[in-house]
């Protein structure tokens, strides 16, 4: 017996869309492992390292913000409670990642240990993000 596969009920993101979500994810990754380092070593580039990461990761994280508030607003999907779900996640990736970046602007010394702690939120939140993102019900054209 033959299974219909509707592609029209399975979730569709846009590629460039995915590209700037998946994008951050390593990005605040190495931030973390980069503040990691720094706690077990104390050598200064670490910090360094960490606050470059997280500002480039922000680029990133910024860009899907907009793509995804744009697609959230154009959809005429009676229910939108996960397309903003989604949004709220990345905000709140955004908005951790930001403090984390104002964290890491401090003396190096300083940095430790909120900005390995806040690493941790904001790589767990950019999970979330990722993972409400790619999946959820939603139909229609990429959005």
């Amino acid at each position: 017996m033959a299974t219909a596969n509707n592609w029209r009920d399975r979730r569709v993101i846009h590629p460039v869309h995915a590209v700037l979500l998946a994008s951050s994810l390593p990005l605040f990754l190495g931030a973390l492992l980069s503040d990691w380092a720094y706690f077990a070593s104390y050598q200064v580039q670490w910090s360094n390292f960490a606050s470059w990461l997280n500002a480039g990761a922000l680029i990133f994280t910024a860009c899907a913000l907009l793509w995804a508030t744009i697609a959230a607003l154009r959809t005429d999907n009676p229910r939108r409670r996960s397309e903003w779900l989604y949004v709220g996640l990345v905000a709140a990736t955004f908005v951790c990642g930001f403090i984390n970046a104002l964290v890491h602007a401090r003396d190096a010394w300083a940095t430790m240990p909120s900005g390995l702690v806040l690493s941790v939120i904001v790589l767990a939140l950019a999970l979330a993000a990722i993972w409400a993102g790619f999946s959820g019900p939603r139909t229609g054209e990429p959005a």
